[in-house]
């Protein structure tokens, strides 16, 4: 089969601590050949970084979570710029907004989000976007900030509207689907996907968590984006193989400083 890329996991939550190297071995064995670990925590940005520097086909994020846009080092872009010149930095976030539990205030999150929009455009590494319960306040904000100057990205973990997603695509993002789409009670994403262009899609697992079918209530990991990749083949109409390469050819377009050779080492 075709290599896949797991788009956005967390390798250094807890959950991994004791088999990190396992778990990055079985994500080789299952034809996933890269994972982007996400940085949720500013201040935990040198352990994340750490653990992209022990595996060739491990890369990072910088960034700060909405729910973590209040109680993180208030950091601009400019910050956000110096650490992303790490070589193994290939995206900016996660970051965006969440009105589901409002963990941080809606300014903060606002805040931080512009912030690193910043930092995207002036990078260009792709903004990773987490959006829930907020698809008004996130297509206003991401088409007001592409007006000020273009940048890449993607919505992350997609689970909103498809007039987010029409949105979202008409900005030039892309949009990258999590075992979510597996589930049963998905109807209205899975019709979504199935009208998203093929040339426009990532899979992810976001893991640990959100294990997709058959894997559903186990704690997810890596090696499981093959089965939310052969969900989104099925909806799409095409082999496993087609959307494999599909979705890497994607993922290598969008995070463009990550070497294609790491892809397929």
């Amino acid at each position: 089969m075709a290599v896949l890329v797991d788009s956005h996991c967390h390798l250094d939550f807890p959950d991994f601590a004791s088999e990190v190297d396992d778990v990055v071995t079985r994500a080789h064995e299952a034809c996933v050949g890269l994972m982007v670990t996400i940085s949720t925590k500013i201040s935990e940005f040198d352990r994340i970084v750490a653990i992209a520097e022990r595996f060739p086909n491990v890369y990072c994020s910088v960034g700060i979570h909405p729910h973590e846009a209040a109680s993180q080092p208030d950091t601009d872009t400019a910050r956000l710029v110096e650490l992303a010149k790490h070589p193994k930095v290939v995206g900016i976030g996660e970051t965006g907004l969440d009105y589901y539990y409002e963990h941080s205030p809606r300014d903060a999150q606002m805040r931080a989000f512009r912030a690193h929009i910043g930092a995207a455009r002036e990078t260009k590494l792709p903004l990773i976007v987490h959006t829930r319960d907020a698809d008004l306040d996130t297509a206003a904000l991401l088409t007001e900030e592409m007006g000020k100057g273009a940048f890449p990205g993607l919505l992350h973990c997609f689970t909103s509207s498809r007039t987010l997603a029409e949105q979202a695509l008409a900005l030039g993002f892309y949009i990258s689907l999590s075992g979510i789409v597996t589930f049963k009670s998905a109807a209205d994403l899975q019709e979504t996907v199935r009208q998203v262009p093929l040339g426009r899609l990532l899979v992810e697992t976001d893991s640990p968590y959100l294990a997709p079918i058959p894997k559903r209530g186990k704690r997810n990991e890596p090696s499981f984006v093959v089965h939310t990749a052969a969900k989104v083949a099925e909806l799409k109409g095409v082999p496993l193989e087609t959307l494999a390469g599909a979705t890497t050819e994607n993922f290598l377009n969008l995070f463009s400083r990550v070497p294609r050779e790491a892809v397929f080492a």
